[in-house]
Parts: C-alpha cells; structure tokens; sequence
C-alpha cells in the first residue's frame, strides 16, 4: 500500500507540470480564440492576443477582466423577452411622391440617408408632424405642465433626472392632479438620476398617487455620472396625440428665469402628429422592462391624426441593440450627404476615431463643419479628455467653437438647414455605446433652417478654439488632459 502510493506521488510530480503547460496553453487558446471571434478591432485583437501569450495566465486573466464587453452581454440578458413594441403607422407613411417633394429625387443625398436611417432602426419615416423647438425649461416646463393639466386619458413621462426641487415638485402636483382626473399615469426615472437630489422625487410622486419605477435602481445611495446601462431618455407623450423629446432634465438648474445656482441651457422640442408614436413606442418597452406591466387599451394608442408638414422618424439606441453602434451609421451617413454645412451641438465631444475621421472627410471635401462645445463643461474629466482629442478634427479643417457661460446642454446637428436630428444622445461612446438614449430625425427644411440659424447665432457670441491654442497647452496641462483621455471609452 506504501509503496502504491509513493507510485501515484512519483507520477504525479513527474505529470504536474506538464498538466500546467495543457492547462495554461489551452487557457491562452481559449481567451485568444474569444478575443479572435468577438472583437472587431484588428489593432485591439492583435493587442489582447499578444497579451495572453506573452504573459500566460495573467494575460488571459486581464483579458476576461478588463477586454469582456460585459456592458452589452449584461444588457441583452436584462432585457431578455422585452418584445420590441411596433404601433401601427402605416396610414402615416409617406409615398414616393410625398418623398421626392419633401427630400429630393431619388438620387440625392438626403434620400440616400432616409433609406440607410430606415434600414438601421426598422422604422418609417412619417409624415404630417409638427415640430416645436423650445428654449430650455422657461419654455418647455411651462409647455408641459400645461399638457399636463390638459390631459384626459394617459401621461407617459420617462426622465434620466427628476429632481426634488421647486421645479420637481410642480410637476408632480401636476401629475398628481391628473391622476385625481382619473388619467392613466407613469413616471420612469433613472436609478442614478433619481438620486441627484435628496430625499428623491419618488417619495413625494408616490404620495401624490403617481404610479412611478426606477430603471435599474443601484444600491449606492450616492449619484454616480459616469454608471453604465442608464436610461438617458427624455420622453413625454400625453394622450398619444402631444410629445416632448430632447436634452431636457427635469430640475431647477434649467429654469433660468429662477435664477438658479447653477444654470443650464438646452433645447427640448414639442411633437405633434404620428411622430409620437415612436416616442410611446420606446417609453412602453421601457416601462414593461422596469415596471413588469404592459400599457394596452385605448389610452395608450396614439393619434395619428396629422398636425403639419414636417417628415420625421425616432432613433432608439442603446447597449441591448443587436447591430450595436447604430447612432455612428446615422451620425457617418449624414456626415457623407452633407454639402454645404455640418452644424453640431453637444455638451460632451469624445467621439471614436471612425466618427472624428467622418468628420474630416466632410471638412476636407469642402464642407463647413462647425463644433459648438461648451466653454465651461459641467464635468471636468470630459471636458480635459475632450480639450486632448480636438486636434482630432482641428487639423483637418472642422471649426470649433465654444459657447459663453452659462453651461449649453444642447444636443443638436443640422446639415445643409435642410436635415436636423436632436434628442438626448451626445457624442461620445457612453451615448453611443453605454447608455438607452433616442432621437429625432427630421427633414423639414423650415424646422432644420430654424435650428441652424439656431446654432449660427450661439457661434456668433462664441470663442473660437484654434490648433495653436491646444497645442500651446502647458506640460502639466497636457499630461492631464491625455491622462483624462485614457478614460474616454467610460467618461
């Protein structure tokens, strides 16, 4: 028996270490092999794999902890068996005639983009809509607490910050009236977003009687900006006939005429028409994944009924996507049609390569490309990380501009005045990859014409941010705005 088991022992000293070899090679095999089928990168496959080989086990482990997009995998199993809701809108749908009028001929450059926009997000482009552009929450709040009180069958309201302050306490008593009316209400706040202010709104909303969810509500009692999977949508849709989109919070900060402490500028927009079918669309399939309840019945369909002239169709986009990325389709598709000018809007400017090189092929084809950031940003990482980034498009041609105080939240593009898109994706990835956000397209040229002169005179009382002055940038400034940089992928 001794002598068996001093057997066993000499074999097993004399196989372990080829045991760990097969092991660890057939870890690296296994870790190269995921990285070779699921990344898209060539530069970030080669990287990953000559990372596991080159440092066995602790190359894989790095790999399965840091280069796994769990950020999507995550989504797509959280929101397993949601079915996407498809209202009907087909009496909306305008025909070939009504295109061609509206747009173009069929070869032009903005029908192009209305085919790829329809292929990317399976939606209609609609017709017989009408497009209100509001000036921050002096216009907006008061336009929407008026929707408000004038509902009578349903309120669908989804808003990533909710504030309770004065501005959060007027629309819940709004909405705690209308539920007294007997109207169907649902409120759906961001985990995160609902805890920027103390105690949350969800407390005083309940006590008024407002049914309201949290999407994925966190156990860190603190807000954290820069969370994953958050729902960054901003959608209100009364008795599915009026709706409002855009970059707007619901807080005290964006009523200037309060004269709050710390002031925000941005635009929302009112919707009226078929478009606001999309909007309910998108909010259904948010509540029933939060709230397990289904909105079904007459007060929740939406009128069709039409309100105006102008085309527009909504953008959904988020991590649980299956072609994930679809927002740089639409972003590199308007890019390409443009021919006169490109004007953008956005808070937050960490584009990938692929979008910064999309708009240096429109600079260098002679087109206007203007950037209007703001001269102040609101959180210090993205603006150091965006500041590093700008010779990006600065040594191309494209214009950078920044906007006075205070902060501009706007999310706005227009190429030619003619074709417009807004709604509360910003460009940089956690809008473009990490978070649920939606848009707005439009291809009515008095609302985009709007928008641009919009955006025209915002440059007018802008600073121009020239090459020079970034490169010009001191040593310690530099370090920290590249360090910043680093983390752009999450910021």
């Amino acid at each position: 028996m001794e002598e068996s088991l001093r057997d066993v022992w000499s074999l097993w000293l004399t196989l372990w270490p080829h045991l760990l070899a097969w092991g660890i090679v057939g870890l690296s095999v296994f870790a190269s092999a995921h990285a070779i089928l699921v990344k898209r990168d060539t530069r970030s496959t080669i990287g990953w794999v000559g990372l596991i080989w080159l440092s066995p086990v602790f190359g894989a482990a790095v790999y399965f902890f840091l280069g796994v997009n769990r950020i999507r995998s995550r989504a797509t199993q959280l929101r397993a068996g949601i079915v996407r809701t498809t209202l009907e809108t087909r009496a909306a749908v305008p025909d070939a005639e009504r295109m061609r009028s509206a747009i173009g001929p069929d070869q032009a450059p903005l029908r192009a983009l209305a085919t790829l926009v329809g292929r990317v997000t399976s939606r209609p482009l609609l017709d017989g809509n009408a497009i209100t552009p509001l000036d921050g929450g002096d216009e907006a709040y008061p336009a929407m607490l008026a929707a408000i009180e004038g509902a009578e069958r349903s309120i669908a309201l989804a808003s990533y910050i909710f504030d309770n302050d004065p501005t959060g306490k007027a629309f819940a008593d709004a909405l705690g009236r209308a539920v007294a009316r007997g109207v169907q209400v649902r409120v759906l706040i961001d985990g995160i977003g609902s805890s920027y202010s103390f105690p949350p709104i969800t407390g005083l909303l309940a006590a008024r009687g407002v049914r309201t969810e949290r999407f994925l509500p966190t156990s860190v009692p603190i807000y954290f900006p820069y969370a994953n999977l958050r729902n960054h949508r901003k959608i209100m849709v009364v008795d599915g006939r009026i709706g409002f989109t855009g970059g707007l919070n619901i807080r005290d900060g964006c009523w200037l005429v309060h004269a709050p402490r710390h002031p925000v500028r941005d635009l929302h927009f009112r919707l009226q028409g078929p478009i606001v079918a999309h909007l309910l669309e998108v909010f259904t399939e948010d509540w029933t994944f939060a709230a397990e309840e289904t909105l079904a019945g007459p007060a929740w369909q939406p009128v069709l009924a039409q309100a105006g002239q102008a085309l527009a169709r909504g953008i959904r986009f988020g991590p649980d996507d299956p072609d994930i990325g679809r927002i740089k389709l639409v972003l590199a598709a308007a890019l390409a049609s443009a021919q006169r000018s490109v004007r953008i809007m956005t808070p937050y400017f960490l584009p990938d390569d692929a979008v910064c090189q999309a708009l240096d092929v429109a600079a260098m084809r002679g087109v206007q490309v203007d950037l209007v950031l703001p001269q102040q940003n609101n959180l210090a990482l993205v603006g150091w990380a965006s500041t590093a980034m700008l010779w990006q498009v600065l040594g191309r041609g494209c214009n950078v501009w920044l906007s006075p105080p205070p902060f501009d939240h706007t999310k706005l593009m227009v190429v030619d005045g003619s074709w417009a898109m807004f709604g509360s994706g910003n460009w940089d990835d956690r809008s473009m990859r990490l978070n649920f956000e939606f848009n707005v397209e439009t291809y009515d040229r008095d609302v985009a014409g709007l928008l641009d002169r919009r955006i025209a005179d915002v440059i007018a009382r802008s600073s121009r941010r020239t090459l020079a002055e970034v490169d010009a940038r001191s040593l310690p400034v530099r370090l920290r705005d590249g360090i910043a940089r680093l983390f752009s992928p999450y910021l």
